[in-house]
C-alpha cells in the first residue's frame, strides 16, 4: 500500500510540474516576484498532494520568530520534503544550490529565472567568495537566502560539520540568521521513493545577530541551536548520542 501511495504522489507531481514550470516562465516578464508566487503555489500543491497520497502532514513552532526583514536562512537538511516547505512559508528567497541542478529540465531552467545561487561545492574557498558576493545582493534587494549549512542530505539522527558559508554570508552582510531544524527524513527518506505517513515537526528559532561576532563563532552558535533542537525533536535517534562528527 506504502508502494501505490507513494507511486501515485511520484505520478501526480512528474504530471503537474510542467504546468507550473509554464506558469514560472510566463510570469517572468512579470519581475521576479510574481514568478517566485508560481513556484510558491507549485510548493503548496505539492505539500497537500503528499499529504492526500502519502499522509504526511506537519507541525509548525516558532513562526513568531520569522522576522519582516531579509535574512540568511540556515536549516537542516534531511529530504526534498524541506525544500517546498520553506519555498511556500518564507519570503522569496535565493537558494544555495549544487550547480548541477540547473542542468534539470524545467526545474534548472525555474531555479536559474528564480534567482538561486549554483556553486561549485568542490571547489571549497571559491564556493564560499560565490556565497558571499551573490548574497549580499539577494539580501541588498530585498531577497532572502536559503543556506543547507551541511552540504547535503543528512539522515535523521546523524549529522555534518556545517560549511562555513552562510555565517560568512551573514557577517559579510551585517544579517541575522533564521536557524530551522526538523525531522522531514524520517517519513521522507533521503532519496527515497516510498514515503511513510506522519507528521513532520519544524521549529524556528529566534534570529542570531551576527553583529561584533566572527563567522566561526556565528556558525558555531547556529549549530548549537539547530543541533539542540534535534536532539528535543528526535529524541528517540538523539538519546546516548553526542552527535559527533
Amino acid at each position: 500500500m506504502l508502494y501505490l501511495r507513494s507511486l501515485a504522489f511520484f505520478v501526480g507531481v512528474l504530471g503537474f510540474t510542467p504546468f507550473f514550470g509554464i506558469l514560472v516562465f510566463a510570469a517572468r516578464p512579470f519581475g521576479f516576484a510574481p514568478s517566485y508566487r508560481m513556484a510558491q503555489a507549485w510548493g503548496r500543491w505539492v505539500l497537500a498532494w503528499v499529504r492526500i497520497t502519502c499522509g504526511i502532514r506537519h507541525e509548525v513552532r516558532g513562526e513568531a520568530h520569522i522576522p519582516a526583514h531579509p535574512v540568511v536562512v540556515l536549516s537542516k537538511h534531511q529530504s526534498a520534503w524541506e525544500t517546498l516547505f520553506l519555498l511556500t512559508h518564507l519570503p522569496p528567497a535565493g537558494w544555495i544550490i549544487k550547480k548541477e541542478l540547473l542542468w534539470l529540465p524545467v526545474v534548472g531552467w525555474c531555479l536559474y529565472i528564480l534567482r538561486a545561487i549554483p556553486i561549485d561545492r568542490s571547489s571549497g574557498r571559491q564556493a564560499r567568495d560565490q556565497i558571499v558576493d551573490h548574497g549580499r545582493v539577494r539580501l541588498k534587494d530585498g531577497i532572502w537566502v536559503v543556506i543547507f549549512p551541511e552540504g547535503t542530505r543528512v539522515a535523521p539522527g546523524k549529522r555534518k560539520r556545517f560549511g562555513l558559508g552562510g555565517a560568512l554570508l551573514a557577517v559579510a552582510a551585517n544579517a541575522e540568521v533564521l536557524p530551522v531544524a526538523l525531522n522531514a527524513g524520517e517519513v521522507w527518506g533521503r532519496y527515497a521513493f516510498v514515503k511513510k505517513p506522519g507528521v513532520i515537526q519544524v521549529r524556528f528559532g529566534p534570529p542570531i545577530p551576527s553583529t561584533g561576532k566572527s563567522a566561526e563563532e556565528l556558525n558555531a552558535e547556529v549549530e548549537v541551536w539547530i543541533e539542540g533542537e534535534m536532539a528535543r525533536i528526535s529524541p528517540h535517534l538523539y538519546a546516548g548520542n553526542d552527535a559527533a562528527f
